[in-house]
């Protein structure tokens, strides 16, 4: 592993907070597939919290404010002490690249390293441009220095490049805000964790705090407009829609009186808070009296300025679904180089351009997660297969199986997998598969067990607000009622075995559900039959007769392993899809005849 600084390996230069909706369910995955991030979370937060518990379990997702340095701090320790891995600091100026096949990297200091696969994950460094009003300087995140030949070198590639752009708010002094014009926003009580082996909870959390913007910060955004570096014409990059400053907030949604400001705390020993919601690239003048106009803020202290980052990404339709690029062999790219924005996004791909490297270094099967199987699924086919052109941020709303991919499986989803490819430890695969026999063997007996309308149990429905029973009804059918609850069932049909909190969450949500997963399920098994509807390596689109043009141009341009990826592909309509079904068809067929 080749870095910049060894001191800011895992450094958050942005929001520091792990997880929210779709996000959340990310870092699980991860979890799920042996990696680290949950982990780390788990030991380093300040907060934890549960998002959206009054909605269904499609939506609950949970966010760990986290402790940057802590977080930074732990996470190096774990690569320090990770086995068979080699850490060094450098900056990696050039790909050795020999007849299309990826050898190593060569560094400013002109070693060489050689290996079999290399992941580019070079974030938002590559050529790097930090923008605060009118000011602009060759930067990448905090100060760091910008990686620029390497970026250029992939141009010389064949590659193309985008210009995209993130943007981070100012940094205030704690002892200088008055919190008590703001609301409290305290962590969740009950102990909650991102990691499957998380066994101690941390208690002792920090408050956020939420305020918001009035009438004269909108007023002084107004009035400094062309004093933006976003406004000013000075920044080529395309910022994340689903993540705007706040000159873009007013200018967009100039019919709201006010926007949320959440003050987060950015760790124990530090007095510095993050600004959420106030990103900006407005000139620090103009910061300073935005602060003023926020209830809480205005005596505040800012102890860093706000700031655009403008850098390079490549166009991730260039890469297959495994994350490999299709230019040049054994070469792998993760991250915001994908066009991704968010820490978890990035951690999703690399641990999937992290196994498929090695898989391929290794002479094995590649790991591709299809859209039903995780969010991770979701997010690598929508860059691989549509690419993005602003910064990509996974939304519950981008997968249209969320309801089989939920916070609260990604361990019945994924550990299989992750153990099948030597990420999970034997101790944990056991535990793992003990909680599956529980479940299964829970969600049996309460289809198997039938629950008498006698007093006690027509008194308990009473009270819950529900018709009474007319007939003994299986204990599952009755807990499939709104109204009652898997502690409810539990007291009117008493486990002998004291089931964990976890292995009760699932009977509860699968037998709940049940008939929705299964209406899932059904469209899943539609799905598949066009995923493994292969299209061949060497197709010749222009062949095809019928096909639309736009859809010749994307077939060519993405070159999708299967059906189903077409079917994806923006300008590619069902009839094009058909048309390329019949094709395949006629080639099958003509190929066996010939044999």
């Amino acid at each position: 592993m080749l870095t910049l600084n060894l001191d800011l390996i895992a450094f958050m230069p942005c929001n520091p907070s792990i997880g929210g909706p779709a996000k959340g369910v990310v870092v699980r995955e991860i979890d799920a597939l042996g990696g680290q991030m949950g982990k780390t979370i788990d030991q380093t937060h300040i907060q934890m919290r549960l998002l959206n518990t009054s909605k269904g379990p499609a939506v609950r997702a949970l966010r760990a404010q986290a402790d940057k340095v802590l977080y930074q701090q732990d996470m190096k320790k774990v690569i320090e002490n990770q086995e068979n891995l080699t850490l060094r600091q450098g900056m990696v100026d050039e790909l050795i690249v020999e007849d299309g096949v990826v050898k190593g990297v060569l560094t400013e200091t002109k070693a060489a390293y050689y290996a079999p696969t290399v992941i580019v994950t070079t974030g938002t460094f590559m050529r790097g441009k930090v923008l605060i009003g009118d000011i602009e300087y060759e930067s990448g995140p905090n100060n760091q220095r910008a990686t620029v030949k390497l970026s250029k070198q992939l141009e010389e590639l064949g590659f193309d490049i985008v210009r995209f752009k993130t943007g981070t708010p100012p940094r205030v002094n704690s002892h200088t805000i008055d919190y008590s014009k703001t609301e409290i926003q305290p962590g969740d009580e009950e102990p909650r964790a991102f990691s499957y082996e998380t066994t101690e909870f941390i208690t002792d959390q920090i408050p956020c705090w939420l305020t918001y913007t009035g009438e004269f910060t909108h007023q002084i955004i107004n009035e400094n407009l062309s004093r933006s570096a976003m406004y000013s014409g000075a920044e080529r990059g395309t910022g994340p829609r689903y993540c705007p400053s706040i000159e873009d907030k007013i200018v967009r949604f100039n019919d709201k009186p006010r926007h949320q400001i959440f003050l987060e705390p950015e760790g124990r020993n530090t007095e510095e808070v993050y600004v959420q919601g106030l990103s900006t690239s407005l000139p620090e003048d103009i910061q300073k009296r935005l602060l003023e106009t926020v209830p809480g803020l205005e005596k505040a202290e800012m102890m860093r300025a706000g700031y655009a980052i403008e850098y390079d990404a490549i166009v991730p339709t260039q890469l297959w679904p495994t994350l490999e690029t299709k230019k040049i062999d054994g070469l792998f790219t993760a991250g915001q180089i994908n066009g991704t924005s968010g820490y978890e996004e990035a951690a999703g791909q690399g641990i999937m351009a992290g196994i498929n490297a090695a898989a391929k270094a290794l002479g094995k099967e590649s790991l591709i997660l299809d859209r039903s199987q995780a969010y991770i699924g979701v997010l690598i086919d929508d860059l691989v297969t549509k690419g993005t052109n602003e910064p990509y941020r996974l939304l519950t709303s981008r997968a249209e199986y969320r309801l089989l991919l939920r916070h609260d499986n990604a361990d019945l989803r994924l550990t299989d997998i992750g153990y099948e490819y030597g990420l999970i430890p034997e101790e944990r695969y056991g535990r793992f598969t003990k909680k599956k026999e529980l479940i299964d063997a829970e969600v049996k007996r309460l289809k198997s067990h039938i629950i008498k309308p006698n007093q006690e149990v027509q008194k308990m429905i009473e009270e819950l607000g529900g018709s009474p029973l007319k007939d003994g009804v299986r204990a599952s059918d009755l807990l499939r009622r709104p109204e009652v609850k898997y502690d409810h069932i539990k007291q009117l049909v008493p486990n002998e075995v004291d089931l964990p909190s976890d292995v009760e969450e699932q009977v509860e949500i699968i037998v709940k559900y049940e008939g929705y997963i299964e209406k899932s399920m059904q469209q899943v098994d539609k799905m598949r039959k066009m995923e493994n509807k292969r299209i061949p390596d060497h197709i010749d689109y222009d062949d095809i007769q019928g096909i639309a043009t736009e859809a010749k141009e994307k077939l060519k341009k993405v070159r999708p392993l299967s059906v189903g990826q077409a079917s994806r592909i923006s300008g590619v309509n069902p009839s094009d899809v058909s048309i390329l079904l019949v094709y395949i068809e006629q080639g099958l067929r003509s190929k066996a005849s010939n044999e």
